[in-house]
Order: C-alpha cells, then sequence, then structure tokens
C-alpha cells in the first residue's frame, strides 16, 4: 500500500499505478441486497435459472453495484497522513467492459492521472481505477474518480 503524507507526494506521483489490491468477494446475496436497496430486480441478476440461459451463462453483478464498491477497493490502494479532510468530488467516466459473474472475487488498479492545485492547500485528484474479476480477460468496471483533498489547516474545500 502506497502512503503519501504531503501535497508535494502527491504532486509528483502522477502516472504512478497503485495496487493491485487484495481480493474482495461479490457474493449473490451482496448482489440481492443491491437489488433491494436500488429497487433493479433484473432477472440478469436474481433469477439462476433464466440468467443461466442467458448471454452470461450465470447471474451477474449490477454495473452500479460494482461502481459502488470503489472506496473499499481503492482504501486498500493508499493511505492518506496528515491529511485534513478529502471527499469524493465524483467521477469523470465510467465503463462496464465485461460482466461480473456473480461469487466472484475483484481487485482494483488505479493510475494518478492527475493532480491539479484548486486552492490554497486543496488538490484535485483524479485516479483511473480498473476493476477486475480474478481470472478475468477484461475489467469488469474502469472510472475516473475525482477526489478533492486538504493538506491544510483548514477542512474548506471548494
Amino acid at each position: 500500500m502506497r502512503t503519501f503524507s504531503s501535497a508535494e507526494e502527491l504532486l509528483g506521483a502522477v502516472g504512478e499505478t497503485l495496487g493491485p489490491g487484495e481480493p474482495y468477494l461479490v457474493s449473490q446475496d451482496r448482489i440481492q441486497a443491491f437489488a433491494d436497496a436500488t429497487d433493479d430486480h433484473q432477472w440478469i441478476h436474481l433469477d439462476e435459472a433464466r440468467a443461466a440461459a442467458g448471454p452470461f451463462g450465470t447471474r451477474i453483478a449490477h454495473g452500479f453495484l460494482t461502481l459502488s464498491l470503489l472506496p473499499v477497493l481503492m482504501s486498500g490502494l493508499y493511505r492518506l497522513e496528515g491529511v485534513r479532510m478529502a471527499v469524493n468530488y465524483g467521477l469523470n467516466k465510467v465503463r462496464f467492459p465485461a460482466p461480473l459473474p456473480s461469487g466472484s472475487s475483484v481487485r482494483a488498479s488505479a493510475v494518478i492521472s492527475e493532480v491539479i492545485p484548486v486552492a490554497p492547500d486543496v488538490l484535485q485528484v483524479v485516479m483511473t481505477v480498473s476493476i477486475r474479476g480474478d481470472g478475468a480477460a477484461k475489467p469488469c468496471c474502469v472510472a475516473e474518480s475525482v477526489a478533492r483533498i486538504s493538506f491544510g489547516a483548514t477542512a474548506v474545500i471548494p
């Protein structure tokens, strides 16, 4: 796991690859819970028999479920020390290039794509994150994650 202790370290890390992280199981119980939380009960995620006869041969995780795992998956890639506050600022691009079969483990890796000062003591950090099921040829999710991080004395993040 990479540790960043200062704004200068982050600024100097553009282009660096983090990970891959530890595996994280995406169980059918988690898929069911996500379906219940979002009211997305499409058969491809929940109906074992129908999904077996479908295009992927099994039930698959929701794309947005996979995306929602970014915080937990990224927490295993790096640590920030001396930070007053960090917030999720959003996403620039998200794609789901491959399905994620139920019961798969996923891992994330990230490339620090951009680090820009946006205010005194505040950096905007863009990471291109790839989430891949173990043994999969293609990632199941690729997203540009944007965070704002304050190393300063105040926690005001524009």
